[in-house]
C-alpha cells in the first residue's frame, strides 16, 4: 500500500502486537507472573503466531517478559534487588537528563512538558490511574527530548520500558503529579542543581512505591 507524505506508514504487525502487550503489562492489565502463550495471544489478537513470537522476544529484551521453553513466556516479576539495580542505573541517567534539559530547554519544549503535566494532573484529579501514569511516562519522555543527546537517548532506551513499569506502580497519583510539577518549575527556571535533587528524590519515591506494591501483592 502506497503512502503520501501526509499519510503515516502503517504499523507493522509485530510492532502493533508489541505495543499492545507492553501497554497491558505497564498498565497492570497483565500482572507479574501472568502467562503469555503464543497460540492464545495469536487467537485473541487475530494474528498469526509469528508477530506474537517477535513481540515476546522484544519485550524480553526490554526486561518486561521472561521467556520459557517452547512457545510461552511470563510477565516478569521484579524482585527488590531488580528494582534497586534499575534505580541505581536510572539515577545516573535521569540526573544527567534533567540537568541537560534545564540547560537546553526551549519555549516549545516547555509547552510540551506543561501539556504532559496538565494531562497527568487532570487524570489524577479524576481518578483515571491509567491515563495519569501514561501522561507521567510522557512527561519523562519530553524531558529526555529536551536533553538533546542522542547517545543518552540510546542508553535510556535500554531501560525505558522497565522505567515506565516502575512509574506505573505509583498509587498516590497526586503526589507523583506534584513531583513532576516541581521538576517542571526547576527545568523552566534553568535551576540545574534543584532539578538534579528533584530527579533523585523522584526516583526514591518511585522505588518505595514499587516495593510497597510488591509487598501488598505478596501479602
Amino acid at each position: 500500500m502506497s503512502t503520501t507524505p501526509d499519510t503515516p506508514a502503517p504499523i507493522a504487525e509485530p510492532e502493533r502486537v508489541t505495543r499492545l502487550l507492553r501497554d497491558q503489562i505497564v498498565d497492570g492489565d497483565r500482572p507479574p507472573g501472568s502467562r503469555l502463550v503464543e497460540r492464545e495471544l495469536a487467537a485473541a489478537l487475530g494474528v498469526s503466531r509469528v508477530p506474537v513470537r517477535e513481540a515476546l522476544q522484544t519485550l524480553a529484551a526490554e526486561g518486561l517478559v521472561t521467556q520459557r521453553p517452547r512457545s510461552w513466556a511470563v510477565v516478569r516479576t521484579f524482585t527488590d534487588d531488580d528494582l534497586l539495580d534499575l534505580v541505581e542505573v536510572r539515577s545516573a541517567i535521569e540526573v544527567l537528563t534533567v540537568r541537560l534539559a534545564a540547560e537546553r530547554r526551549t519555549p516549545e519544549q516547555l509547552r510540551d512538558l506543561s501539556a504532559a503535566l496538565a494531562r497527568e494532573t487532570s487524570a489524577a484529579s479524576s481518578g483515571d490511574a491509567t491515563e495519569a501514569r501514561r501522561a507521567a511516562a510522557d512527561f519523562h519522555e519530553v524531558v529526555s527530548t529536551m536533553a538533546g543527546n542522542t547517545v543518552l537517548d540510546e542508553i535510556s532506551a535500554l531501560t525505558a520500558s522497565r522505567m515506565r513499569w516502575m512509574l506505573g506502580q505509583h498509587d498516590d497519583l497526586g503526589a507523583m503529579a506534584a513531583e513532576h510539577a516541581a521538576l517542571l518549575d526547576a527545568v523552566r527556571d534553568g535551576d540545574v542543581e534543584r532539578a538534579d535533587c528533584l530527579a533523585q528524590e523522584h526516583l526514591r519515591t518511585s522505588l518505595a512505591s514499587a516495593r510497597a506494591r510488591r509487598a501488598q501483592a505478596a501479602g
